[in-house]
């Protein structure tokens, strides 16, 4: 069963109006991610392709009920966003961007740790659950299949190979979670794979 995202869960993208952010929103929303809202300071009431976009993320929370950011900001505003994030009590926060300063990293944990949230990233591909049609960040949709398969990696580009030679060989996944290969991220490999098997044990 999939685990941390799924039909359900409700999108926003943290800097939607960026080139990256906005192309990857789109193809999100393409492999059928409720994508519900986006934020960019002093863009707030525009729209990028019919979604809309808010001034902050509170806003956005408590217009459209999204549980699950995405963030596409530049690293030096980074930690900025995922502490906006936590605070207006997303649940699910998916940092995708790289380069932040393990300082600030630090204090991102802390912030998503304070709040009672969980952080994937950040450095990372995002989370993709294909029985759910859910895809909360870069990954290439297309290599994957659903199944039973869960996989956990840091590196972006091996979570891509391992997912593709699964597909090959007909071995469908229920959740892949790129965890982020920088020194300080909010989910591990350990959490992960204790996240898979509390879902087990329910299902």
């Amino acid at each position: 069963m999939s685990i941390l995202v799924d039909k359900n869960t409700r999108v926003l993208t943290q800097g939607i109006t960026g080139e990256y952010g906005k192309m990857h929103t789109l193809a999100c929303r393409a492999y059928g991610t409720q994508i519900v809202a986006g934020v960019t300071p002093n863009r707030g009431g525009s729209r990028v392709s019919r979604i809309p976009v808010f001034d902050t993320v509170a806003e956005a929370r408590a217009r459209t009920e999204a549980n699950c950011t995405m963030i596409f900001v530049p690293a030096a505003f980074a930690a900025d966003a995922v502490e906006e994030a936590a605070a207006a009590g997303i649940e699910l926060i998916v940092c995708i961007t790289e380069g932040i300063p393990a300082l600030d990293e630090v204090r991102m944990k802390q912030a998503v740790r304070a709040a009672g949230a969980r952080m994937i990233g950040p450095n990372c591909p995002g989370v993709i659950s294909p029985g759910e049609k859910c895809k909360v960040g870069i990954m290439p949709g297309d290599i994957h299949m659903p199944g039973k398969v869960g996989v956990v990696s840091r590196s972006g580009t091996l979570t891509y190979e391992a997912v593709w030679q699964l597909s090959e060989l007909g071995l469908g996944q229920s959740t892949c979670i790129g965890i982020g290969g920088d020194p300080v991220i909010g989910t591990t490999h350990t959490d992960s794979l204790a996240l898979f098997q509390e879902d087990k044990g329910t299902n």
